[in-house]
C-alpha cells in the first residue's frame, strides 16, 4: 500500500469511530488494525514495543505529578485565597466578578498546568457566585470555560510537556513562549467582560484598596510562589520539567498539610487515587496515539504530506494558517494529548519545509489545539462548566463565540508576529536560537 492509501484508511477510520462515540484511546488502536492485517512487516509485538517506549519517556513522567499537584492545591482550598487576591486587583472594574474569573484563571494556570482542573476547581466556586450576583448563566459559564483554556497556555502546561516529549523541543522554551500569548488572551477576555458588563450593567465588586491588595497578597503568597518555583527552576537550569513537577507535588503537600492543614492523609490518599485514574486515561491515550503515529511514520506519511501540501504554498504564514485550521478541527473531536502525538509529527515537516521555527510552530499548535476545550462536540471545559451551572452546553455558545473571537485574534497575531511567542525565550534562553545573534 502507498502512503496516501494508508493515510486515508487510518484517518477516516479514526474519524468514523470518534463520530460513533468510541473512546479516542481505543479508536486510535482500532484504526491501526486494518493496516496491521495488510502489512506482514508490522507485527503486534512491534507496536506494543513502540507503546512501551513512549511510556518510558522521562518527560512524560511529569504529567501525573503536575495533575497530583493541581489536585492537592484544589483540595487545599487555595481557590478562595486566589479569588480574594484577584478581587482586590480587578474587582473594582464594572463586572468585577467576571474580571476576577479571568484573573484567577491566569494565576491558577501557573499552578496547575491543566485546563480541566481550572474549570472544575474555579468553576465550582465562581459560577454559583456570579449567578447569585445577577450575572447571566450563559455568560458565567462562557467566561469560566474560556478563561480555563489558559491553564494549558500559561506555564506550566501539560500539553507543552507532551509536545516537548514527543518532538524533542525544549519544554523550558515552550513554557517561556506561552507567557505572552497567555497574558494577551487574558487581557482581551477581560475586555470582552467589560463590554458585557457595560451592556448589561453588571456590578462592581468593591473599591480598589492598596491595603486589601497587600492583605490578600500575604494570604495567597505561598500559592503564588508555586509557578515561580517551577518555571524558575526549569529556565534557570536547576531542574528538569519532571523534577520540577515532583517539587510542585512536595511543595503543595507541605503548604496544604503542614501550613493550611486542609489536606489529611486520608484525603491525600483519595487524591492519589483520583490522580492515578486520570493519569492512566491520559497515558493510555499517549500509548495508543504513539502506535498510530509510528505506523504513519513507517509508511512515510509525513513525506507524503510535505509533497502534497508544498505545492500549495511556500509561505510560512500561509502554512501556519493551514496547520492551525487542521489543529482547530482536530481539537473539536479529540483531546489535546493524542492530537499532539498523532498530528504534530505529521505536520512538523510541513512547518520545517517553509522555515517555521520549531518553538514557534509548537506554541501556535498548542494554543490552536487548546481551543478545542471550548468547541463542541469535545469541548471538555465547556462541558464541565455547563454541568456545574446545570445547563446544556449548547446554550452559552453565543457568549463563547464572543470570547473565542478575541482568542482567535491572538492566534492570528502569533502567526504573523512570531516574536509574540519567541521574544521571551530569545531573552531568557538565547541558546535555543544559535543563529539569531
Amino acid at each position: 500500500m502507498g502512503a496516501g492509501t494508508v493515510f486515508f484508511i487510518m484517518f477516516f477510520l479514526l474519524l468514523a469511530m470518534i463520530l460513533l462515540r468510541v473512546p479516542v484511546s481505543f479508536a486510535l488502536a482500532f484504526a491501526v488494525i486494518p493496516v496491521l492485517i495488510m502489512t506482514p512487516a508490522v507485527g503486534p509485538v512491534m507496536l506494543l514495543q513502540r507503546m512501551m517506549i513512549q511510556f518510558g519517556s522521562f518527560i512524560l513522567l511529569s504529567i501525573p505529578f503536575f495533575i497530583l499537584a493541581a489536585n492537592i492545591m484544589n483540595e487545599a482550598g487555595i481557590t478562595d485565597q486566589l479569588m480574594r487576591f484577584s478581587r482586590s486587583i480587578v474587582g473594582f472594574l464594572p463586572g468585577g466578578l467576571g474580571h476576577v474569573n479571568v484573573f484567577v484563571s491566569m494565576i491558577f494556570a501557573g499552578i496547575s498546568g491543566s485546563s480541566n482542573a481550572d474549570a472544575a476547581g474555579i468553576g465550582s466556586v465562581i459560577i454559583p457566585a456570579m449567578i447569585k450576583e445577577g450575572y447571566g448563566v450563559n455568560f458565567s459559564v462562557a467566561v469560566t470555560a474560556c478563561s480555563a483554556v489558559m491553564g494549558v497556555i500559561i506555564p506550566p502546561s501539560i500539553l507543552m510537556v507532551v509536545w516537548g516529549g514527543t518532538l524533542n523541543v525544549s519544554v523550558g522554551g515552550l513554557f517561556l513562549a506561552g507567557i505572552i500569548p497567555g497574558i494577551l488572551i487574558g487581557i482581551l477576555q477581560m475586555a470582552v467582560v467589560l463590554v458585557y458588563a457595560i451592556k448589561y450593567k453588571y456590578p462592581r465588586e468593591a473599591r480598589f484598596s492598596i491595603m486589601e491588595v497587600w492583605r490578600s497578597l500575604k494570604s495567597s503568597i505561598l500559592a503564588l510562589m508555586s509557578p515561580l518555583i517551577i518555571i524558575g527552576g526549569i529556565v534557570g537550569g536547576f531542574v528538569t520539567p519532571t523534577e520540577a513537577s515532583l517539587i510542585a507535588v512536595v511543595y503543595s503537600m507541605a503548604i496544604s498539610m503542614l501550613i493550611f492543614k486542609t489536606v489529611t492523609i486520608k484525603s491525600f490518599l483519595k487524591l492519589l487515587l483520583d490522580t492515578v485514574r486520570l493519569s492512566s486515561v491520559v497515558l493510555f491515550a499517549v500509548g495508543t496515539a504513539a502506535i498510530y503515529a509510528w505506523v504513519m511514520s513507517f509508511y512515510k506519511i509525513p513525506s507524503f504530506l510535505v509533497g502534497a501540501v508544498s505545492t500549495w504554498t511556500t509561505s510560512p504564514h500561509v502554512m501556519l494558517i493551514i496547520i492551525v485550521i487542521i489543529f482547530l478541527i482536530v481539537g473539536m473531536f479529540i483531546d489535546g494529548t493524542p492530537a499532539i502525538i498523532i498530528f504534530a509529527p505529521l505536520l512538523r515537516p510541513l512547518a520545517d519545509a517553509v522555515g517555521v521555527n520549531p518553538l514557534h510552530f509548537a506554541v501556535v499548535g498548542c494554543v490552536a489545539i487548546s481551543y478545542g476545550l471550548i468547541t463542541p462536540p469535545y469541548g471538555l471545559c465547556l462541558l464541565i462548566t455547563s454541568k456545574i451551572a446545570k445547563i446544556n452546553c449548547i446554550e452559552p455558545m453565543r457568549e463563547v463565540c464572543a470570547f473565542l473571537g478575541v482568542m482567535l485574534f491572538v492566534l492570528i497575531l502569533m502567526i504573523f508576529v512570531p516574536d509574540v511567542t519567541l521574544w521571551v525565550p530569545k531573552l531568557l534562553m538565547p541558546e535555543l536560537f544559535p543563529g539569531a545573534g
